[in-house]
């Protein structure tokens, strides 16, 4: 918004005139290059879901020309199915992004603070300045292992978010700890973001019929390698979902089409397909953080499609300039305590050989 002058702003909102936007990763059109920068799969989603996509207009010739389901019940209870709960527990909408900005509207707009680490996804301080509840959030440091201390999150507070596995560091916490901060905040909503969950963390959907202050939020963009097509959800017992209706009803009834729908639906029918392509995430992963430490590198403990990694012998701003001048794109964030480190998404077998090559044969030489 740089080249906006003060005049030009003169129409617009005061409070969008402060606004700090979400800046997402970069998305360039350049030949042969090697994007570890999204944390998007490597791989295709399931053929079934290309299959769906396609017969959607062969099907209907109304498929464009009405709107789509605004419950998208099918979806819903696709969801419910894979995921072992009652349709009544799940809220559907236009990828996680939406779903956590409906949650911030439902459950965080409160007089009490708003808790979440500093070092976490870049979208909650922008939500909490979006809903003018910037000053009631209070920013909680991760530990020096970039942890998260659950004793910090015994205090009062209008709501908690947490994503696990975190980003950007990957690292997940344990069942057991959700668990404590649960018990310690009955009052209070708690919200676990799982964006990454299916790469190796455990999630917290088990707990949501214990707990009813527990919503669990997941989006099909990582492991269902749906990201084109936005699709997010959120697991709670009926009486958080319904804030959540209320919400969505008074912004958009209708924010997911009918291919999203028809995509999505498939996929989690898919079961056997989505099982085989975490696995192979995680493999290639595993292989990653092994081929990385041999040649010096420093890797937080991953349970995401992704790795947080650092370099003491190079500064990770010029490690990330030189990988892209060599036509390799990874996420560096110019941040305090994590400006030294490059997240790195998992790619095939083939695109990590490439970025391991050319950082031990070109780069660090």
């Amino acid at each position: 918004m740089s080249n906006i002058t003060t005049e030009q702003m003169r129409f617009w909102s005061p409070s969008v005139r402060e606004l700090e936007p979400y800046v997402p990763g970069e998305q360039p059109k350049i030949q042969n290059l090697l994007k570890l920068n999204t944390n998007e799969n490597p791989y295709p989603p399931s053929p079934k879901v290309v299959a769906a996509v396609q017969a959607v207009l062969v099907d209907s010739a109304d498929a464009l020309r009405l709107y789509p389901d605004p419950d998208a019940t099918a979806l819903k209870q696709a969801i419910a199915k894979q995921q072992h709960v009652e349709v009544s527990h799940v809220f559907v909408g236009n990828g996680s992004d939406e779903v956590l900005a409906h949650i911030f509207k439902a459950f965080f707009v409160q007089d009490k603070p708003i808790l979440y680490p500093d070092i976490t996804y870049s979208f909650y301080p922008v939500y909490s300045q979006f809903f003018e509840i910037s000053t009631q959030t209070k920013i909680l440091p991760l530990n020096d292992d970039f942890e998260i201390n659950v004793e910090d999150y015994k205090q009062p507070n209008g709501g908690i978010i947490i994503t696990n596995p975190n980003a950007p560091t990957s690292i997940a916490l344990g069942l057991e700890a959700i668990e404590q901060v649960l018990l310690a905040n009955p009052d209070s909503v708690v919200v676990i973001d799982e964006a990454y969950v299916d790469f190796g963390a455990i999630s917290a959907v088990n707990l949501v019929e214990k707990y009813d202050n527990l919503v669990v939020c997941q989006t099909t963009s990582k492991s269902r390698s749906l990201a084109g097509l936005r699709v997010g959800f959120a697991i709670a017992q009926p009486h958080l979902i319904a804030a959540l209706e209320a919400v969505k009803n008074s912004f958009n009834s209708y924010p997911i089409d009918r291919f999203a729908i028809a995509a999505a639906v498939a996929s989690f029918e898919d079961q056997e397909y989505f099982e085989a392509q975490c696995q192979k995430v995680i493999e290639t992963r595993e292989k990653l953080t092994a081929d990385l430490e041999e040649i010096g590198f420093k890797v937080l403990p991953s349970k995401a499609n992704f790795i947080f990694a650092s370099l003491a012998s190079k500064d990770a701003a010029e490690l990330a300039k030189q990988l892209r001048e060599r036509g390799i794109i990874v996420r560096y964030f110019n941040k305090p305590r994590i400006n030294q480190f490059l997240r790195i998404t998992i790619g095939t077998d083939a695109q990590n050989q490439r970025l391991v090559d050319t950082l031990k044969n070109d780069i660090l030489v």
